[in-house]
């Protein structure tokens, strides 16, 4: 007798996204692509309003968001917004759900908000991203994880909707946390040397374009380095991401290498960059912005 095959069938998980900035949204949209259930929620919730077009549903209130979702993303500024989201949402939570969290934070805040996650009875995964505004809204971010990789096959929809790559790290969060600082070091320096040889060029007076005419093509041109000269020479600084996010990532970088003994010169540098442009009104553009902080006053 021939027996007839067993298919298990997965239940796809209802997503609820906490915090729909430039990154949020993105993301609850890649989710909505691929049919996942989002139930959508930010403290402003105009931001939020318009991904009730895409199909999320769109709450007033946290804990509306997380109440029977299988999966809360959280995608906030900081460690301190996480956790009052989570207190808002506190009442609507139920033991077994799934927390990615998805906000860069650094490691202090990640201890705090995995034992604040265990208390409330989740699934805590530390999953910070690596990518900006498009690949968000692409599902091609880069993704870092690290917690029980006993829940893979619970959320494995929802990484493989916001990302077109997954990095388990480990089982403890903070593992993943931590390695995202350290690409996020490389593209601070990198986004600084942009601008600094913009400023020079402009400084020798050399037209900035010729300066990435040489290095089109070359093993040291990149699509980074063409793209976010393109938008200063362009003046649309429509923030991939915000100066003042990099500023806040500057100072995480900062504070985990202190405590390492690690000298970063290049990022203590950049932060000093961003604080000036920021304080010159360029905090909600884009990181490359950092540009204005290296031309002579006017």
């Amino acid at each position: 007798m021939t027996s007839t095959p067993v298919h298990v069938t997965r239940k796809r998980p209802t997503v609820a996204v906490l915090g729909t900035g430039i990154m949020g949204s993105g993301m609850a949209r890649s989710l909505l692509r691929t049919g996942l259930g989002v139930r959508a929620w930010n403290r402003t919730q105009s931001k939020a309003a318009p991904l009730a077009a895409d199909g999320a549903t769109v709450t007033e209130t946290a804990e509306e968001a997380v109440r029977g979702a299988d999966v809360i993303v959280t995608m906030l500024n900081d460690g301190l917004s996480v956790a009052a989201a989570l207190t808002a949402a506190s009442s609507g939570l139920h033991g077994g759900q799934i927390l990615l969290q998805s906000s860069t934070v650094g490691p202090d805040a990640t201890a705090d908000l995995a034992q604040r996650a265990a208390d409330l009875g989740l699934v805590y995964l530390d999953a910070p991203v690596a990518g900006t505004k498009q690949p968000a809204e692409q599902g091609a971010l880069t993704v870092l994880v690290s917690g029980p990789s006993a829940v893979r096959p619970s959320v494995d929809p929802v990484l493989d909707a916001i990302g077109q790559r997954t990095i388990w790290v480990g089982e403890a969060p903070g593992e993943a946390s931590r390695l995202k600082l350290v690409v996020n070091t490389w593209v601070i320096n990198m986004v600084g040397s942009i601008a600094e040889c913009l400023n020079l060029a402009e400084g020798l007076d050399i037209d900035p374009q010729s300066f990435l005419d040489v290095m089109k093509g070359g093993p040291l041109d990149s699509a980074y380095l063409q793209g976010k000269s393109a938008a200063v020479l362009s003046g649309d600084l429509t923030p991939s991401f915000a100066l003042s996010s990099a500023l806040k990532d500057t100072r995480l970088i900062l504070e985990a290498a202190g405590r390492s003994g690690v000298i970063l010169d290049l990022v203590a540098a950049s932060a000093d960059r961003f604080e000036r442009a920021e304080a010159a009104g360029h905090g909600g553009e884009d990181m490359i912005a950092t540009y204005y902080a290296g031309r002579p006053p006017e």
